[in-house]
């Protein structure tokens, strides 16, 4: 069972289940910038855990692409943010997130060998998935800023193509 994705991105399905057509409703951009920021933090902790640990060369290879292309995107993001002088506001979903990517790296970190290697991927597409599906249903189109909402659709792209190199790397493992 993948307990991170599930756990971490819980509040995310909570802002496609509530209804979006109220403002009120809907995370404001500093909220979002936060949600998308804590998101690629986790990967790239993730990523780093992995590398750490993982003896694969696949899965080895496929961490320093997700902490290379992760850590690009937020430092995109933070740019951003700088340029429009918005303050990302921390908020009830990124505090989710954290909180749950550090209870799968600790479980992550009791596993070794082919079992941290199965784990880690399985959990990355898990993860890639939702966050896609986070990124297209709530926060891309909750976002008022056009220069927000185009890194976040730069990013999904992005993001997708991780969820199929992970999705491959898995296929690898089995």
């Amino acid at each position: 069972m993948i307990i991170r994705p599930i756990a971490a991105l819980a509040a995310l399905c909570l802002f496609s289940a509530a209804p979006l057509a109220q403002a009120a409703d809907k995370p404001t951009d500093p909220q979002i910038a936060h949600i998308a920021y804590t998101a690629g933090v986790i990967d790239v902790e993730a990523a780093k855990q992995a590398i750490a640990k993982s003896k694969n060369k696949n899965v080895v290879a496929f961490a320093h692409d997700m902490m290379r292309d992760h850590e690009a995107v937020n430092a995109k993001a933070l740019d951003l943010l700088k340029k429009l002088n918005v303050k990302p506001e921390d908020n009830d979903t990124s505090k989710a997130l954290a909180k749950a990517a550090a209870d799968e790296r600790a479980r992550l970190a009791k596993l070794d060998g082919p079992a941290f290697d199965k784990a880690y991927i399985d959990n990355e597409v898990a993860y890639h998935k939702q966050v896609n599906g986070a990124l297209e249903t709530v926060l891309i189109p909750s976002s008022s800023n056009p220069e927000l909402k185009g890194l976040l659709e730069t990013g999904l792209k992005i993001f997708q193509g991780h969820e199929q190199h992970a999705e491959h790397v898995a296929a690898e493992l089995k």
